[in-house]
């Protein structure tokens, strides 16, 4: 049985600040639970237990203030394991779901405690807890954000486990799979030369919301807003996490690279009216979800059971307090928020044309300055690539993805759409008059086929999920090249490995911000899997045997990393607008013949021709997706130059399939012959010499037709 605390060492407390504040002499508890009859604070000893050590009951004329219930208790610690306990109507058709036998997380906990029992399917599993844990003591040793320029960012998108958890690491088995085994594999990261990591959820997270005996493994299922996960700190301490989450954004920042998180404010672990009870829905149902007024259901505008409710104030001041907190006290750099459409959505789910917590983050002065990405589409068809709210969110550009795809694979009617996702889609962003770098380019993301994998199979192959195949996309438009899967067909594999190399052109030529998916550059597969999110396993983690066996993959993207850097890092056009840039740009549309570029639903080629603002470089792209060699005229070289060189083709075995700045061979002095299914990129002398590429000098295709 617990004990209650002494009432006369307990003070009122205070509603402000949220969650626990600690200070020397105690801690002060503030929780919001509206609708609440009476509310407990809950002490344990031990997280594996569910009985309390004490109870301390609040009184409704003493400890509650508007909908805020708050307690001061003293002499308690840092480490101290807690809960609430809610008592309230249980009435699911209205909406409410108050049940006093719950033990509670807080909602503004920074950190959680998982017992090793836990498991969400079992009625009588230990419950997650609270943990007072004080930030005042960590040396960030001048730390901050590091506010890199957009035009020179490339960003990896990476799982925190499963960068370094596979045995071929090298990394000890104690940090395999953690946040410190991220810091010894900085070197590799500075080597490939990225410049911001896109870390997939790291708030903690349901490991155990996934079928049968499977893992959730991407993290998509969060149960707090404020504690990193706990399960990636090497020592699998709720408190340690803390401080491990942070020096491996320090070592981060002192390679001069960038941290972003991906942050799911659109559900909760929580699901639909069958899934457990873990904080929200005990505490304040109808304020945290979309409820369905004719029932009390959840309305599911995120796929995964639940929606909550950013049209609420409580909600959005969540919201904002946990993003706040991630870049004042744990310094990150930016924030991807997955199915970022949901937070558009009103309290009955009706997209709104101003939502206020867009408005919200955008204005919020604590962020200024700080990296917001939108995923602009939801799970209920609402799809927002290229009319997202706000001034200065920057999006996941999904037409990307699929142009290039489609392109690469030999569709028709595709070549108009591959040459406006080359110069920043300004068929799509070109009416907002912004920056270049609004889109997000990608090829590939967690979601769906790794690189290798967009090229090896036709069909997804999620056996292993234990979903009979029914999960994840069924339009993936790849190509498997001519054999299903792994092969020993030499044939197919250097078809392979040369698409790999197309699509790694394409998207780090094209403007906007590049964003490369872990493992890519070494040809990491998932066996077919386009839904690995329940596969913590060698399917997911990044084998690092890889390296060596696709040196040539690892290099190219390299030294196109290093080319976008290059490119970006002296751009002329810093503070002009996509249209601005465009207008001013010297470049001209091809096809096979110069100045004759082929629109047509049956053309597969293009080639353009880029001259620098200064006339110090050009840069001839060609661009063949037929399954036959074309023959390229090439334009006259700038005055003064010797002719044009070949810099990249990807149809060449390394290293002849890119080269360094000084090493390019010259090529024909009127043609080009651009093999099947090949990117050639041909630079001029003067580039060779190293007066650099302005990256923006480019023109809408639109206006050459």
């Amino acid at each position: 049985m617990s004990s209650p605390v002494k009432s006369q060492l307990l003070e009122i407390g205070s509603p402000f600040p949220l969650g626990v504040t600690l200070d020397d002499s105690g801690v002060n508890f503030s929780v919001y639970s509206k609708g609440a009859s009476r509310v407990d604070l809950l002490l344990f000893e031990d997280p594996e237990t569910n009985t309390p050590s004490a109870t301390i009951p609040m009184d409704v004329s003493k400890h509650r203030t508007y909908h805020y219930w708050h307690v001061r208790v003293p002499n308690l610690r840092n480490g101290q394991i807690y809960g609430y306990r809610a008592d309230g109507p249980y009435d699911p058709g209205h909406g409410s779901r108050f049940n006093p036998r719950k033990t509670l997380l807080d909602p503004y906990g920074r950190a959680v405690a998982i017992p090793r029992g836990y498991d969400r399917n079992r009625t009588d599993s230990p419950a997650m807890k609270s943990v007072i844990a004080t930030l005042d003591n960590y040396d960030w040793e001048g730390d901050q954000p590091l506010r890199l320029s957009s035009r020179s960012t490339v960003i990896y998108e990476m799982h925190v486990k499963g960068f370094t958890r596979h045995p071929s690491s090298g990394v000890e088995s104690a940090k395999a799979g953690t946040y410190a085994g991220v810091i010894e594999k900085i070197p590799y990261l500075v080597d490939l030369g990225i410049t911001a990591v896109e870390l997939m959820p790291i708030f903690q997270f349901d490991g155990t919301d996934a079928p049968g005996d499977r893992t959730n493994y991407w993290g998509y299922s969060p149960i707090s807003f404020f504690a990193p996960h706990c399960a990636y700190s090497s020592g699998q301490d709720p408190i340690g996490a803390l401080d491990e989450f942070r020096d491996m954004v320090k070592a981060l920042h002192r390679a001069g690279i960038e941290v972003y998180l991906d942050v799911v404010f659109n559900h909760t672990a929580e699901g639909n009216e069958n899934g457990p009870t873990f904080c929200y829905r005990g505490l304040a149902n109808r304020d945290y979800y979309i409820i369905d007024p004719s029932n009390g259901s959840y309305v599911n505008y995120s796929g995964t059971g639940n929606t909550l409710n950013a049209h609420n104030a409580i909600v959005r001041r969540l919201i904002l307090d946990s993003l706040r907190y991630w870049v004042t006290e744990m310094h990150v750099d930016g924030f991807r928020f997955d199915l970022a459409s949901v937070l558009t959505r009103d309290e009955i789910g009706r997209p709104l044309a101003n939502p206020p917590i867009i408005w919200d983050i955008e204005s919020e002065p604590a962020l200024a300055g700080t990296k917001l990405i939108a995923e602009a589409w939801d799970a209920a068809g609402l799809y927002q690539v290229g009319s997202f709210v706000g001034d200065s969110w920057k999006e996941w550009n999904g037409r990307f993805r699929d142009d290039v795809r489609r392109f690469m694979k030999g569709d028709r009617a595709t070549v108009s759409a591959l040459a406006s996702r080359i110069l920043g889609s300004p068929d799509i962003y070109g009416h907002e008059e912004r920056e270049a770098e609004q889109s997000i380019n990608f090829v590939t993301c967690h979601d769906g086929f790794t690189l290798n994998d967009l090229v090896s199979y036709n069909s997804k192959h999620n056996e292993e999920n234990g979903e009979q195949n029914n999960d994840g996309m069924n339009e993936n438009l790849s190509w498997n090249c001519g054999a299903e899967g792994p092969t020993i067909d030499g044939a197919v594999e250097s078809l392979r490995n040369k698409q790999i190399k197309n699509f790694i052109t394409i998207n780090l030529l094209a403007v906007g911000i590049p964003m490369v998916l872990m493992g890519d550059e070494v040809r990491r597969t998932q066996r077919g899997n386009n839904n690995a999110y329940c596969q913590d396993s060698e399917i997911s983690w990044l084998d690092w045997s890889l390296q060596e066996q696709h040196l040539d993959i690892y290099r190219f993207t390299k030294l196109m990393i290093a080319f976008r850097k290059r490119r970006d890092l002296i751009s002329e056009q810093a503070q002009l607008s996509l249209n601005q840039i465009l207008s001013r740009a010297r470049l001209d549309w091809h096809g096979v013949n110069l100045g004759q570029p082929d629109w047509g639903e049956e053309s597969h080629s293009l080639a353009f021709t880029l001259v620098s603002l200064r006339g110090s470089f050009s840069l001839h792209a060609m661009f063949n997706a037929y399954w036959e060699p074309l023959t390229f005229r090439l334009p006259a070289p700038i005055e003064g130059s010797v002719g044009w060189y070949r810099w990249v083709d990807t149809s060449q075995a390394s290293p002849d399939d890119i080269h360094e700045w000084d090493r390019v061979g010259l090529l024909g002095e009127s043609h080009c012959v651009v093999e099947p299914r090949s990117v050639v990129l041909a630079i001029d002398r003067c580039f060779t010499e190293g007066r650099g590429l302005d990256s923006h000098a480019v023109s809408h295709y639109e206006q050459t037709q």
